[in-house]
C-alpha cells in the first residue's frame, strides 16, 4: 500500500496559496444546465428531491423578489429523486438549483415528499475541509457524527449509527468495514461529490433494513448520463485550511461525441495534526487520494455506463493508547460500478434501471514499535462485496380513486468480511453474508392536494461465521453459526396540501433489520478502539415502528421544514461497555480494575433490548428585505433526540439538544453569512458513560462568484473564505467513543475556490 506520509503526490503540491476559484453552488461537471440531457423520466419513490434547473438572476436596476426560487422546468432526477412521482399536470414543482446564483443560505427545501430529505450542494462540500462526507453534514438538524478521527467519521442520524445508516455512492453501498467499528473510514471522498443527500423515512426501504436510520447518498458524474454541451466540460477545485495546515485539490473532466461520453477525475488531500484550544491534537493527520475513469453509451431511450475507481488513505487515531502508539490506518479500495437505464414505454413499462457494484477493500492497522524503530501491523481488515439492484417502473394507471404510479425491484448482495489480529484473538474470523430482497412502491394521486403511498420490502439474509456462546461466562463455547433471517418491512403515508403553500406529511413505518455478521460473530481485540469486542450469535431480528408528522413550505420568502417522530424498537442491538477490562485474549476478560498494563482493553458486548427514540427537527429561512443588489435574511434550526431503554435507562452516545441561528446576505455575485450553533450539555448518559459539556460553534463565510460570459475558457469562477469555531471553544462530541480523550478542532479559516470550463 502507498504510504502517503512518505510520498505525498505532486498534484496537491502544485496547489497555490490562493486556490483557483469555485464553480458556484453545485459545482457539478456536466450539470443539467450544461448538458444535452435525455428526456425526463421519473420513477415513484417516497423521496423526491428537486432537480437542478437554472434560476434567473434579479435585474441589475431593481431589487430582487423576496422568494428564494422561481418555478422551473422539469429536469433529470437526482439520486434521491431517482424515484419521484410526477406532479399533477397543472402544478409545477419548486425546483431548487444547487448551481444557480445566489444560493439561499444553507437551506434547500425539496418539494413535497414523504420523507425528510437533506440536500447539500457542491459549493457547501467545497467550503468544508473535512475528509469524510460526515464533515459536511454534521451540523444539519437530525445529523451528527461519530468523530472518532478526522479520517474516520460516520454519520449519526436521529441517534442511529453504523448498521442503521447506509452510506452509498451513485446508488451502490460504500462496501467497507466502517459499520464494524468507528475508527474505520468510509472510502468516499467528499471532494468527488457533486451533491450529498440524506434521506430518512419510508424512502430507505429501497435499500433495505440496514438503512433504518437513513441513507447518505453521494452523487457524481463518474458514470455520465449525457454528453456535455460542446462536447467537453472540466473543473479544477481546491482549498487550504489553517487549523491543520490542510490542502486539498482535484480535477475532473467529461468529454463525448455522438453516443459515447467518457469521464476522468482525481482528488487528493493532506492535513496535518489539527490544533485545539489546548494545543495540537497529536496523531490526527489525514492523507488521502481517489481517482476514477468511466464511460457511457447514451441513446435516445436510455444509457449504459461503467466506471473503475480507486481510493486510498492513511490517517492517524488520536487519543489514549492509540495516540501513544502512533496508531494509524492504511487502507485501499478498488471498485467497479455500472449503471444504466432503458425507457421502452411499451407493454406497461415506463423505464427499467439497474445499479451494480463490485469492490475489494483492505486496511492495515499499524502501531509504532519504539524498540525496533518501525511501524508494525497489528491487525488487518478485508471486505469483498458485490451488490446489484434492478427497478422497473410501470406506466401510470388511471383508477377509480386516482392516478397510480409505482415501481417494483429486486436487490441482491454478497459479502465476505474478515478482521485478523496478529497480536491476540482476531475480532472477526471470515464471515459471509448473502442477501436477496424484493420491494414494491406505489403512489396514488387521489386529488390535486392529496397523495397516498404504500411500500413493502421482503428480504432473505444468510450470515455464516464463528462466534461465542457465553451462556456460561466461565466456559465460553465456540459456535459455528449459520443464521437465516427473513425481515419484512412496510410503510404507508399521506401528503396533504394545506393553506399558505404548506404541505403536511404523515407516515407510518414498520422496519425489520437482520443482525450484521459483526454483531453476531465478533470475538477479539481491536487495538485502534482499545476494546475487546464480543458478538452474540443468538441475536434476533431488530424491529422498529416509526410514526412521523412533518410540515414543509418550499416557496416564498419564508421557507421551512419541520418534523416530529417516534420510534419503538423491539430488540434494539447496541454496543454495551460492560465495565470489565481484557488483555489480548478472551480468557483475560475478568477484571473491573486491571491489575496489570496488559489488561487495558475495555470489554464491549453486542446486546439487545427494547428501546424508544423520539425527537424533532426544525429548520427555516426568511428573506427579510432587499439590500444593495440582493436580499438579506435570517435563518434558524433546532433538533433533539431522546433515546431510552426500559426502567429509565438511556441509550448510550445520543446527540444533545442543539439550537442555532444566523444572518445572511446574497446576490448574484456575493454570499455573506454568520451563524451560531449551540450544543447543550448532555446529561442523559448510558452505562459507563460520562456527561458532556455543551459548546457554542460560531461560523462565518464570505464568497464571490463571477460568470464570464463570452469567454470559452473561463466561463465561471468563485473564491471564498469560511471560518469555523471562530470562538475557539473546547468542543467534545458526546456521540464519540473518544470524547473524553479528544477535543474537536479549534478556530479554523479555509480559503477555497474552483474554476469550471464549459
Amino acid at each position: 500500500m502507498a504510504n502517503f506520509v512518505e510520498k505525498r503526490r505532486s498534484f496537491i503540491g502544485l496547489l497555490p496559496v490562493v486556490p483557483v476559484a469555485f464553480i458556484g453552488v453545485g459545482g457539478a461537471i456536466g450539470s443539467a444546465s450544461a448538458q444535452t440531457s435525455l428526456p425526463t423520466v421519473v420513477v415513484t419513490t417516497p423521496s423526491p428531491v428537486a432537480s437542478p434547473a437554472p434560476r434567473p438572476a434579479p435585474p441589475a436596476a431593481a431589487p430582487p423578489a423576496r422568494k428564494s426560487a422561481a418555478p422551473a422546468a422539469k429536469s433529470a432526477p437526482s439520486t434521491a429523486a431517482a424515484a419521484q412521482t410526477p406532479p399533477p399536470v397543472d402544478a409545477e414543482p419548486l425546483v431548487v438549483d444547487p448551481n444557480a446564483l445566489p444560493p439561499p443560505g444553507v437551506l434547500i427545501v425539496p418539494p413535497a415528499t414523504f420523507a425528510a430529505v437533506t440536500v447539500v450542494p457542491g459549493r457547501e462540500i467545497l467550503q468544508q475541509q473535512g475528509a469524510s462526507l460526515t464533515d459536511v453534514l454534521q451540523n444539519r438538524p437530525g445529523i451528527s457524527a461519530s468523530t472518532f478521527a478526522p479520517g474516520a467519521s460516520r454519520p449519526v442520524i436521529r441517534g442511529f449509527d453504523n448498521n442503521r445508516v447506509r452510506v452509498q455512492e451513485n446508488g451502490i453501498g460504500s462496501h467497507d468495514v466502517s459499520a464494524l467499528s468507528e475508527d474505520h473510514a468510509v472510502p468516499i471522498d467528499p471532494m468527488a461529490a457533486d451533491r450529498i443527500e440524506v434521506v430518512r423515512g419510508p424512502a430507505t426501504l429501497r435499500f433495505g433494513g440496514q438503512a433504518i436510520g437513513g441513507v447518505v447518498s453521494a452523487t457524481n458524474s463518474r458514470i455520465p448520463e449525457a454528453v456535455p454541451r460542446g462536447g467537453v466540460s472540466a473543473e479544477v477545485r481546491g482549498g487550504v485550511s489553517s487549523v491543520d495546515n490542510g490542502r486539498d485539490a482535484g480535477f475532473r473532466a467529461t468529454a463525448g461525441a455522438g453516443n459515447f461520453v467518457a469521464h476522468a477525475d482525481h482528488f487528493e488531500r493532506h492535513a496535518g495534526d489539527y490544533k485545539t484550544p489546548r494545543g495540537v491534537q497529536r496523531n490526527s493527520f489525514v492523507d488521502a487520494e481517489s481517482y476514477a475513469a468511466g464511460g457511457s453509451f447514451v441513446g435516445r431511450d436510455g444509457f449504459i455506463g461503467v466506471s473503475l475507481q480507486r481510493y486510498a488513505s492513511l490517517y492517524g487515531i488520536p487519543g489514549g493508547e492509540a495516540e501513544t502508539n502512533r496508531t494509524r490506518i492504511d487502507l485501499e479500495q478498488t471498485k467497479l460500478m455500472s449503471r444504466g437505464e432503458w425507457r421502452p414505454r411499451s407493454a406497461g413499462i415506463e423505464a427499467v434501471r439497474y445499479w451494480f457494484g463490485q469492490s475489494n477493500y483492505a486496511h492495515n492497522e499499524l502501531s509504532f514499535n519504539a524498540d525496533e524503530g518501525r511501524f508494525e501491523t497489528g491487525s488487518r481488515f478485508t471486505n469483498r462485496e458485490t451488490e446489484g439492484r434492478v427497478e422497473v417502473q410501470h406506466t401510470p394507471v388511471m383508477t377509480a380513486l386516482g392516478r397510480l404510479t409505482g415501481a417494483v425491484g429486486v436487490q441482491l448482495g454478497r459479502r465476505a468480511q474478515e478482521g485478523t489480529s496478529f497480536e491476540g484473538d482476531s475480532i472477526l474470523e471470515l464471515a459471509r453474508t448473502r442477501s436477496a430482497a424484493a420491494f414494491l412502491f406505489e403512489e396514488l394521486q387521489v386529488s390535486q392536494g392529496v397523495r397516498l403511498q404504500g411500500a413493502v420490502r421482503y428480504e432473505h439474509n444468510n450470515a455464516t461465521g464463528t462466534g461465542l456462546d457465553l451462556a456460561d461466562p466461565t466456559a465460553p463455547l465456540t459456535v459455528n453459526g449459520d443464521r437465516t433471517f427473513k425481515p419484512v418491512s412496510a410503510s404507508a403515508g399521506v401528503l396533504v396540501d394545506v393553506p399558505l403553500g404548506i404541505v403536511m406529511r404523515l407516515t407510518a413505518q414498520h422496519t425489520e433489520r437482520a443482525p450484521d455478521s459483526a454483531e453476531l460473530y465478533s470475538k477479539g481485540l481491536h487495538e485502534a478502539t482499545g476494546t475487546f469486542e464480543i458478538g452474540n450469535p443468538f441475536l434476533t431480528v431488530e424491529k422498529a415502528r416509526t410514526f412521523e408528522l412533518g410540515f414543509r413550505r418550499a416557496q416564498g420568502a419564508f421557507r421551512f421544514d419541520a418534523s416530529v417522530y417516534h420510534t419503538k424498537f423491539d430488540g434494539f442491538i447496541f454496543k454495551r461497555l460492560t465495565g470489565l477490562n481484557c488483555g489480548e485474549e478472551l480468557a483475560t476478560c475478568q477484571s473491573v480494575d486491571p491489575a496489570s498494563e496488559e489488561d487495558e482493553l475495555r470489554e464491549l458486548r453486542f446486546s439487545q433490548r427494547n428501546a424508544t427514540f423520539y425527537g424533532a427537527e426544525v429548520i427555516g429561512q426568511l428573506d427579510v428585505a432587499p439590500l444593495w443588489r440582493g436580499v438579506w435574511g435570517i435563518e434558524g434550526q433546532y433538533d433533539f433526540v431522546q433515546a431510552e431503554f426500559g426502567k429509565g435507562e438511556y441509550v448510550p452516545r445520543i446527540p444533545p439538544h442543539r439550537a442555532g441561528a444566523g444572518i445572511y446576505y446574497r446576490d448574484v455575485n456575493w454570499l455573506a453569512k454568520v451563524s451560531m450553533l449551540h450544543a447543550f450539555r448532555q446529561e442523559h448518559v448510558g452505562i459507563a458513560e460520562t456527561p458532556t459539556s455543551g459548546y457554542t460553534l460560531l461560523n462565518a463565510e464570505l464568497s464571490y462568484t463571477q460568470r464570464l460570459a463570452g469567454n470559452a475558457y473561463v466561463p465561471q469562477f468563485t473564491v471564498g473564505l469560511k471560518g469555523d469555531n471562530l470562538l475557539n471553544e473546547d468542543m467534545r462530541n458526546h456521540v464519540s467513543f473518544k470524547k473524553d480523550e479528544v477535543l474537536l478542532p479549534g478556530a479554523n479559516v479555509r480559503l477555497f475556490g474552483s474554476i469550471k470550463l464549459n
